[in-house]
């Protein structure tokens, strides 16, 4: 049998075997796994032994390895050889669901429902972010074995379960395990399609420092009205030092923040205008209008090569129904960067430190909590993997794969090639209105089809 008759078989199967994967799918998703909440961690060891059983039954060693915190799973194929060897990540963790009131049904029981559009869409916690999006590649996995009682290459799968939290402990976990995951490159399937008819491949990653500042005065809250006006307010001092960090032109204010920032060349510059991604198609969906960023900047430029800084939340004072006159004794923000090739975390993380002491008045101090700090990734446009992996989308799509800039980050990357000297091939099939992250999380019926369809494909064509 030829190769193309061989890989027609198998697609053939991938949708003859479609609703029992979306079933394999919704019992992954009924998993309320949910990282950053410890009375989940039952939930999450759950999640990792029902993956593992899952990828056992596909004939691959799978089995649950602890961590400092959450488990992960490692499986491997007994692989051909001589031939390529892969190592494919994922997550098995999500996010938190609130606020629950904004979901219109209970985000742990999936369904397949209509979109306003006429779409078909999964909905659930963790339906895009990651569980749908490593499902599509497990679920082409499964189309091969059945089909051939073979995988095309070497395969080594590593599926970890505190991606959601800033993975701290899965690099010792790397570390530890590294002679088991060594491979030629890494496979991540967690990234989006550039629309919902045109594939991307991410070739660059924005990195992350995330920061908790708490500024304390007082030494207890105290009532308004007899000592406002005396008594120095942390509310107040914060949200000065916060709205300090940007000027009129939307540049961020930290001294240093933009050393080794540079701009993108020319004609990758002309490819993107090319792309014409307008505030019309991009925010009008999300309600707003005006993009946000620097000025004199395309608005791809601002969500993907341009570092960011963002404020995530603001807790203090009271907070519940009803009123109470209170001077707080402390408040405290969530801080996330959004950074770019040049910039270094720590120098960063840093600087914003010394930003917020500079500006503190007397009688009040900052502390500091660093939830997470991972460096940008740029990735090898002429790597052989994206080469295939392009060749192979644009046969399941009828078009080209874009390459791409992300402005997300994914820490994991960077550590692969850390760790493991390892580059990564980022493959997913998001969309940008997905919701993750956000109540109501979806992943469109079609997107996960056709994304077991394309790494269908694209595991026959890293073969060669």
């Amino acid at each position: 049998m030829s190769d193309v008759a061989q890989l027609n078989k198998v697609l053939d199967h991938v949708d003859a075997d479609f609703d029992n994967s979306l079933t394999r799918l919704f019992a992954l998703l009924r998993i309320k796994s949910i990282s950053a909440d410890p009375a989940f961690a039952g939930e999450c060891k759950a999640a990792a032994d029902h993956l593992a059983k899952d990828i056992a039954s596909l004939g691959l060693a799978s089995e649950v390895r602890p961590t400092d915190g959450h488990p992960a799973v490692v499986a491997r194929s007994s692989g051909k050889s001589g031939g390529p060897h892969a190592l494919f990540y994922g997550h098995y963790d999500v996010q938190p669901v609130d606020p629950l009131n904004l979901w219109h049904r209970p985000p742990f029981e999936p369904v397949v429902t209509d979109h306003a559009d006429g779409r078909k869409i999964i909905v659930g916690r963790g339906a895009e972010d990651d569980k749908g999006q490593l499902m599509t590649f497990i679920e082409a996995c499964r189309a091969w074995k059945s089909v051939t009682g073979s995988l095309p290459l070497n395969l080594t799968i590593v599926i970890e379960g505190e991606e959601e939290v800033g993975s701290k402990n899965f690099v010792p976990f790397l570390e530890k395990n590294k002679a088991d995951l060594m491979a030629d490159y890494a496979l991540v399937c967690d990234t989006g399609m550039w629309d919902r008819d045109t594939p991307a491949i991410t070739t660059s990653l924005r990195g992350l420092v995330y920061e908790e500042v708490k500024i304390k005065a007082a030494n207890r809250d105290l009532h308004s009205g007899i000592f406002g006006g005396g008594a120095q307010n942390p509310i107040r001092v914060l949200t000065r030092i916060l709205g300090s960090l940007f000027d009129d032109d939307g540049r961020i204010t930290i001294p240093g923040f933009y050393d080794g920032v540079k701009d993108l060349p020319a004609d990758i510059l002309e490819q993107w205008r090319k792309l014409d991604l307008t505030a019309e198609k991009f925010l009008k969906p999300i309600g707003l209008s005006i993009p946000a960023g620097e000025k004199g900047r395309l608005l791809i430029e601002q969500i993907s090569s341009r570092p960011t800084c963002d404020v995530n939340g603001i807790v203090g004072g009271y907070i519940g129904e009803g009123s109470k006159t209170v001077i707080p004794a402390e408040a405290s923000a969530k801080v996330s960067f959004r950074l770019v090739e040049g910039q270094d975390p720590n120098k960063i993380r840093n600087a914003f430190r010394e930003y917020v002491k500079a500006r503190l008045p007397g009688d009040c101090r900052a502390e500091f909590t660093d939830h997470s700090n991972a460096p940008a990734v740029a990735l090898d446009w002429n790597m052989k993997p994206l080469a295939a992996a392009r060749r192979a989308l644009a046969e399941e799509w009828g078009r080209d794969a874009v390459l791409m800039g992300s402005g997300a980050s994914i820490p994991i990357v960077a550590d692969f090639k850390r760790t493991l000297g390892l580059d990564s091939l980022l493959v997913g099939f998001a969309l940008d209105d997905d919701n993750i992250h956000s109540p109501n999380e979806k992943y469109d019926l079609r997107s996960f089809h056709k994304g077991i369809r394309s790494w269908t494909r694209i595991l026959a064509a890293l073969a060669h």
